[in-house]
This record gives structure tokens, sequence and C-alpha cells, in this order.
């Protein structure tokens, strides 16, 4: 996957993939590496909302706002 996707588009293949293999009707092996696009997505995802988070952190600590904690969602 070396194409440069925003969140966005990387989030829309994503939600494809999801719809996809509830469909259930897909053979193993090409729901495996539908699976495995789709984590790739879902760790691209995380990261761009990571890196957004790390920015919005410095941003408000910047701005002496310093008790600005983001809590992770498990």
């Amino acid at each position: 996957m070396a194409e440069k996707l925003t969140f966005e588009e990387a989030m829309n293949k994503l939600e494809k993939i999801v719809v996809r293999l509830e469909e259930g009707d897909i053979p193993l092996e090409e729901a495996l590496e539908i699976y495995k696009k789709g984590i790739k997505y879902s760790k691209l995802c995380h990261d761009k909302l990571k890196k957004a988070e790390q920015q919005l952190t410095k941003i408000l600590t910047d701005d002496g706002e310093e008790d600005f904690l983001l809590q992770e969602e498990d």
C-alpha cells in the first residue's frame, strides 16, 4: 500500500472492506486478503489520529493549557 491516503480516504476504504466482509459470501482466501488490507487501513487511520492528537496537545500546551490530556479509549 504505497499510496498516500488521507484519513478520510483510508476510513472510506476501511468501511467498504467491513461491509464486504459482513456480507459473508466471499471465499476464505479472498476474505483473508481483504482483512489484511483492512488492518493496514485501520493502522493508517490510527496513526493519523494519534499524530493529530499530538499536534493538538502541543498547540494547547504551547498556549499555556498545561493540564490538557486526551484519554485513550479502549
